[in-house]
């Protein structure tokens, strides 16, 4: 029996570069963080007492016979990549789907480390990332970037760079105090809505073609935005920064927000807090605010309404928490 544990991932600066069809020809960059809030898959072979050869426990139960009658895209097409057969996997959560915080790319991730390490295999954090990243775009053929993967594969506070050579990851060099400050100045909150990225994703590719001076911005915006970081600079402009970056990419699609996430962005505003951002596509999900402390007070009793998050930023990115080698106790 294998369980992993994969984290999911807040995104701050450079969203939508992450396309193929945009760093391809500009490069692109984000900068994001993996958090303490984590999706489980625990993957084991079935034992032959059953008339069905494979069964999945998500938010849904599915028990088939063959492999291309799982409904589950990534599981199905992940299956037949690395040859997988007769299976039991269960999928547990932290956090809900559909929420903007990269929860399909940290289940396609822990799953294929689950199945590597089914087979007495190790896989890198690179391989773990790029077979992510061709299950779900190639494969399942859809739609996306490719930041969710590499975040969830790696794991840690980082700047990830794009372009036609590939990807590079690098963690943003911050002191530990300054780093804890930060964490201890972003609240999360959960709006209480929940789509499919992807859906959204539709939507902002028929706007990419024609928003490509926004995207460019978003781009330069990823430097300035180390620079605040890893700099003495005010922490605090790194808030006003989340400001301008959101109403950036408010402009890529009119899908991005929705009224209601209008009205609680400028509710958090009006409390105190300095700038924040919908994590994900946009349509719902997380809200993510940068409060200074004093203020923190205030920021949460106007944000009662919403669920608010409790997180801590972490590095480990995906991994095996429990490891039994199966030993083949039946034969025919």
């Amino acid at each position: 029996m294998i369980i992993t544990q994969t984290p999911f991932r807040m995104s701050f600066f450079g969203g939508g570069t992450d396309f193929e069809e945009f760093y391809l020809e500009h490069g692109g960059a984000v900068i994001s963080t993996t958090f303490d809030k984590y999706c489980y898959v625990n993957v084991r072979h079935l034992p032959p007492f059953f008339d069905y050869h494979t069964e999945l426990a998500y938010s849904r139960i599915e028990r088939v016979e063959d492999i291309d009658e799982i409904c589950h895209p990534a599981v199905r097409e992940a299956m037949k990549y690395l040859h997988m057969k007769d299976l039991r996997i269960t999928y547990e959560a932290d956090l809900p789907a559909r929420s903007g915080l990269g929860t399909s790319s940290s289940f396609a991730v822990g799953m294929l480390n689950a199945f590597y390490a089914l087979n007495g295999r190790y896989a890198d954090k690179r391989r773990l990332a790029d077979d992510a990243i061709y299950l779900e775009r190639k494969l399942c053929k859809e739609k996306g970037g490719i930041q969710d993967q590499i975040a969830a594969a790696f794991g840690g506070f980082n700047r990830i760079d794009f372009g036609r050579e590939g990807y590079s990851v690098n963690p943003v060099i911050i002191s530990p105090d300054r780093k804890e400050q930060l964490n201890r100045n972003l609240i999360l909150f959960f709006t209480g809505f929940s789509r499919f990225s992807s859906d959204i994703q539709m939507d902002a590719d028929k706007d990419r073609k024609q928003k490509k001076q926004q995207l460019l911005e978003l781009y330069s915006l990823v430097d300035e935005a180390e620079g605040i970081l890893t700099s003495k600079c005010n922490l605090n402009d790194f808030g006003r920064l989340l400001d301008y970056t959101w109403e950036l990419k408010r402009g890529i699609s009119n899908k991005v927000s929705t009224f209601a996430i209008d009205v609680a962005y400028e509710t958090a505003v009006k409390a105190g807090a300095l700038g924040g951002k919908l994590l994900g596509a946009g349509g719902g999900g997380f809200l993510i605010f940068y409060v200074e402390e004093d203020k923190r007070g205030s920021v949460l009793s106007a944000m009662k309404d919403l669920l608010f998050v409790p997180f801590a930023f972490e590095n480990s990115g995906s991994r095996v928490i429990h490891y039994t080698p199966e030993v083949e106790n039946f034969k025919n």
